[in-house]
């Protein structure tokens, strides 16, 4: 498709922000035609669509919102004229006044004294806003539009602030598309990791700790096969584990530079009459542990790993199961290098990435974050490194897409966007390049030379969040995991007592070879036993009655449903074995 077909499709980004934004219009014009006494605040597009913020004295039912959807399809109908036009402070702050527009009064006197002050106007409503829009409701298709939530929000943001009804709506220029979007976020309803994480076992969220999440033994049997794997595949890549205090004074922190661009989000404590600090993050402690002895050239790039556990305050209102917590393990990295091993180093990272992501099925785009406004070290410096990184993937094949003024505020990453079974995004890996923490904390190496040099540095992590990689996967699979990550892995159903012995003989051959297993041997129908080990997920169950004992055999089912017939207990093993081995996805 050339660009010029590309550009009133969704696949061109800013004609989908306009639709959606253009949709948020409609939306507040539904509204005020239906309920004239509502107040508008404001309604944006999203990543996911649209919303319009509102204070109504009236929740916003389920049957409210659909007579609003019914409306915004008229609308879409009477092909209205969107027209921009632009009015003086005074002029612009009367007009919304004599509306009975408080909010939009306060964003006019909020803005700079040299703003345009614009408005868009489609038949009798009138909307403060910057743009831009269609032009004409006709073209958005009104049978494709759905309005999905109404939640509560702070105006402004501020939870001192009036509390404003937020309705969420999603629109597509073509039926199929939205009813294709609606049974995805059926089936991700289906698959959210809090439901999942609950029925399977893994982890659990009490209000005596928000934000704190309790792994119980099943969920901590995940947490350790992933971690043990976190372990082999850096092994196998040259990098050495440590640990590092999960609590430091307030002088290293303000060394880090964290200090000031961190402090909000850290908890600290004052012990023996000095500040400290929890750590947000790795990375000063890697810092100390690199400099607590001299090093050589002949030992970079020197590769360093920590799952460490670390602790950020984050927002009640921001948490979210195990994709917004407040404590959490991170699988840190840093690597030390000369500049002459930069290029080679990012690269060799990328194919750790990509080694482990195809291990969980998982295929992901990448994004370059250049330097933020608040940030140190040299313009000069930023853009060095940004250059470097840019030639390190582009040499490897690989395409990017510039996410401009993003960066971490020490240096450019690269964050590796996720895609997993339903197409949803995740961020999740990250490359920072770091040529200002050596700096700070005058980290040196001893060149071939015979001087002292400083080193750079990376920082990355492959999985993140341990505990949000884990919300991640349970999403992608749905709670099937595969069987080598599986907490159960063989589940014995016993047909009758008479099968007890031998399923017990079955449980502690499997357990010695290493195997996850289980026995089933309550007085329940064989039927039971399967549906609940199905709902479950155990990859494997096998069902024992007289015949298996007498045969010495097991007779095989996967939670898929398929009968596998019977077999040796040497070959179910083998079958086993092959399939942890190779981390084989079915």
């Amino acid at each position: 498709m050339s660009e010029e077909s590309n550009l009133y499709t969704f696949e061109n980004e800013t004609y989908r922000k306009t639709y959606w934004h253009t949709c948020s219009h409609i939306l507040a014009q539904a509204v005020k035609r239906l309920y004239p006494e509502v107040k508008l605040a404001i309604g944006p597009s999203i990543d996911e669509g649209f919303y319009y913020d509102m204070d109504s004295p009236f929740p916003f039912t389920p049957e409210i919102m659909e007579k609003i959807e019914g409306e915004m399809r008229k609308i879409c109908k009477e092909k209205l004229k969107l027209e921009r036009f632009e009015l003086p402070r005074a002029e612009a702050v009367k007009f919304m006044e004599e509306k009975g527009e408080p909010f939009k009064v306060e964003l006019i006197n909020d803005l700079p004294e040299d703003a345009a002050i614009s408005f868009y106007k489609q038949g009798e409503f009138t909307d403060l806003c910057a743009g831009p829009h269609l032009d004409s409701t006709g073209r958005v298709k009104g049978n494709a539009i759905k309005l999905t939530a109404c939640n509560a929000a702070y105006w402004r943001g501020d939870s001192s602030r009036e509390t404003l009804q937020r309705i969420y709506g999603i629109a597509f220029p073509k039926k199929d598309e939205l009813d294709e979007y609606l049974q995805r976020i059926e089936e991700a309803k289906k698959r959210d990791h809090r439901k999942l994480g609950k029925e399977l076992g893994l982890f659990m969220l009490r209000d005596e700790g928000p934000g704190f999440p309790f792994f119980l033994p099943k969920g901590m049997t995940l947490k350790n096969t992933l971690l043990d794997y976190w372990r082999q595949v850096h092994k196998k890549y040259g990098y050495v584990e440590i640990s590092t205090p999960i609590m430091l004074n307030r002088q290293l922190w303000e060394r880090s530079g964290h200090w000031d661009h961190y402090k909000n989000n850290m908890y600290t404590t004052v012990i023996d009459e000095v500040d400290f600090a929890v750590k947000p993050m790795n990375c000063p402690g890697g810092m100390l542990v690199y400099a607590s002895e001299p090093h050589s050239y002949k030992e970079l790039p020197l590769r360093v790993g920590e799952i460490g556990l670390v602790h950020r305050h984050e927002l009640s209102g921001a948490l979210h199961g195990l994709f917004r917590v407040r404590c959490f393990n991170q699988d840190d990295a840093h690597v030390f290098m000369t500049r002459e091993q930069m290029q080679d180093v990012i690269q060799e990272t990328v194919r750790l990435f990509d080694e482990v992501y195809s291990t969980f099925g998982l295929s992901y785009t990448i994004e370059l974050s250049t330097m933020p406004e608040d940030h140190i070290g040299t313009v000069e410096e930023w853009e060095r490194n940004q250059d470097i990184l840019k030639a390190a993937i582009t040499d490897m094949g690989k395409d990017f897409v510039v996410n401009e003024g993003d960066g971490a505020f020490y240096g450019p990453k690269l964050d590796f966007h996720l895609a997993d079974s339903l197409g949803r995004t995740w961020q999740c890996g990250t490359i920072q390049l770091d040529s200002q923490l050596p700096e700070r904390f005058e980290l040196e190496y001893t060149g071939e030379d015979g001087q002292k040099h400083r080193p750079v540095m990376i920082h990355r992590v492959v999985l993140g969040s341990i505990e949000r990689f884990i919300g991640v996967i349970t999403e992608h699979f749905a709670g099937a995991f595969p069987l080598w990550l599986s907490p159960v892995q063989v589940r014995i159903l016993t047909v009758t007592d008479r099968a007890d012995a031998y399923a017990g003989q079955l449980a502690k051959a499997l357990d010695g070879k290493g195997f996850r297993v289980e026995t089933d041997l309550r007085n329940e129908k064989i039927g039971k036993k399967i549906r609940e080990a199905t709902l479950e997920k155990v990859p494997y169950m096998l069902v024992v009655g007289d015949r298996d004992v007498e045969n010495q055999a097991v007779s095989v089912r996967t939670r898929g449903g398929e009968d596998l017939g019977a077999m040796s207990l040497e070959a179910f093993a083998a079958k086993l074995e092959e399939e942890v081995d190779s981390k084989a996805i079915l």
